[in-house]
């Protein structure tokens, strides 16, 4: 099962207090050992050093010229240990050479058995034997060798004592650390609690501009919160965005579907004579051609960005085409426009060619519906490593609130710009299209005019497809 974030949280605070108390206890166990150790051997130094001077003198006192001569007896070294209370507690025993070898000649009545190995003769001062910390010391000028031996049972029992605490200490440390950090993991997950309740509420009444608990504090907790309450306003305004369209398509798709549905029925309804019925039917040939346009506009612009080709574009060439058909379009609607293509250069970028062969149809029409008998200029140019394509017209230009809203979907202006030669009707989808061909080929839809100062629109488009036509060409 797994275990719930304020448990982990708990568990590794006492695993981290566990590990804390295994260090410090580590560290003490050796420092107090070390002192100890140390200190049983400055107490021995000692204890030694007085140990040979009192032997030496008592020995110079007895008759004799010679090694040979002394008497050294085991009284002799319990009454030179007994003299001082630094030296009672050690015990003491001499040695000699003879053939050879080392010989004990006495020895305190206390001195260890466990020592009486004298291999340990050349180990250089103090080395624990046992539960003994013992040492070797020459006597009158290496005569003869005395070795003392001290009880270091005491760093055992320190040791012992040690490591009785610790068993007691590290359950009971372990357990208060879990205690304090299952207290303290709720104390800190408290606001991610209410966070979550706050987010449960936002999902369940849909209301994504709910202000999110913790927001605006400048802590960690308080950026996330202030990250998903951006996400969900970003989230409702796309929700607002998408139901502005569905109903503003719904409407568009309403009103020639009901005026096909009346022609055709009052076109039925009786006997007419063929000139009518042509009539008729170019007026509901109109229709259908605004439906069909609003229809590829939709599908245009809901484009999937997977499904979009990765082709070299002749813009130029667009370019022209677009041109062509404004004049075009000029002539049969009697408006005659003015339309010009200054291209020098062949330029061609990466992209999508209907795409962008419908972005500068879009401006280019757009400039002769909405600004007729002006002139229109169409200019492609390069831009460093891409392209430029900017549409001109002299035309009568619009305000500055009216430009912060060209662009949007099903979105159109007042009638200063909405004259509409083509007798097919606007739906708003013009600019939107141009401006969403531009973002999927990570370009710009740039858009400038005043009133009285003509209309401009650049599309610039880069060199270097974006990812998403990078996957989708792979």
């Amino acid at each position: 099962m797994k275990l719930t974030l304020r448990a982990r949280l708990a568990l590794w605070a006492a695993l981290a207090t566990g590990v804390a108390v295994l260090l410090v206890a580590g560290g003490l166990y050796f420092s107090v050992n070390d002192l100890l150790r140390r200190a049983q051997e400055d107490r021995l130094q000692g204890s030694v050093t007085a140990l040979q001077t009192r032997l030496e003198d008592a020995l110079r006192r007895q008759p004799g010229a010679d090694l040979l001569g002394y008497t050294i007896t085991p009284d002799l070294l319990e009454r030179v240990a007994d003299q001082d209370a630094s030296t009672r507690n050690v015990e003491v025993r001499v040695l000699v050479p003879q053939g050879g070898q080392w010989v004990v000649v006495a020895t305190t009545a206390r001195f260890p058995e466990n020592l009486n190995d004298l291999r340990d003769l050349r180990r250089p001062g103090i080395f624990v034997s046992g539960s003994h910390l013992t040492l070797f010391r020459p006597l009158l000028r290496g005569q003869a060798l005395m070795q003392v031996a001290s009880d270091a049972r005491v760093l055992g029992d320190a040791e012992r004592a040690f490591t009785r605490a610790l068993s007691a200490l590290l359950p009971l440390a372990l357990l208060l650390s879990l205690l304090i950090g299952w207290i303290v993991a709720g104390r800190l997950l408290r606001p991610v609690r209410a966070l979550e309740n706050a987010a449960r509420q936002v999902g369940e009444g849909s209301d994504l501009r709910r202000t999110l608990p913790g927001a605006h504090e400048r802590d960690e907790l308080g950026r996330l919160a202030y990250t998903l309450q951006s996400s969900y306003a970003r989230l409702a305004d796309a929700r607002d965005r998408e139901q502005a369209f569905l109903r503003a398509a719904a409407h568009d798709l309403r009103s020639p579907l009901a005026a096909l549905t009346a022609r055709v029925e009052g076109s039925l309804a009786r006997d007419r004579d063929p000139d009518r019925y042509r009539a008729d039917l170019r007026e509901i040939g109109t229709d259908i051609t605004r439906l069909s346009t609003l229809a590829n506009h939709l599908l245009l612009l809901a484009r999937d960005p997977g499904a979009m080709q990765h082709a070299p574009v002749p813009l130029r060439d667009l370019a022209a085409d677009a041109v062509d058909r404004a004049r075009e379009l000029g002539e049969q609607t009697g408006d005659l426009a003015d339309v010009d293509l200054i291209a020098p250069t062949p330029v061609t970028v990466p992209g999508d060619r209907v795409l962008l062969g419908q972005a500068i149809w879009n401006l280019t029409v757009n400039a002769v519906k909405h600004a007729p008998g002006a002139t229109v200029t169409v200019t492609v140019e390069s831009a460093g490593t891409g392209a430029r394509v900017t549409v001109q017209d002299d035309g009568p230009g619009v305000d500055a609130a009216t430009l912060a809203r060209l662009g949007e979907a099903f979105y159109r202006p007042d009638a200063s710009r909405t004259a509409d030669p083509t007798g097919t009707g606007g739906h708003g989808l013009g600019l939107a299209l141009a401006r969403r061909a531009a973002d999927l080929h990570g370009g710009t839809l740039t858009l400038d005019s005043a009133p009285g100062r003509g209309f401009r629109a650049t599309l610039t488009v880069p060199g270097t497809p974006p990812a998403n036509l990078l996957r989708s060409a792979r």
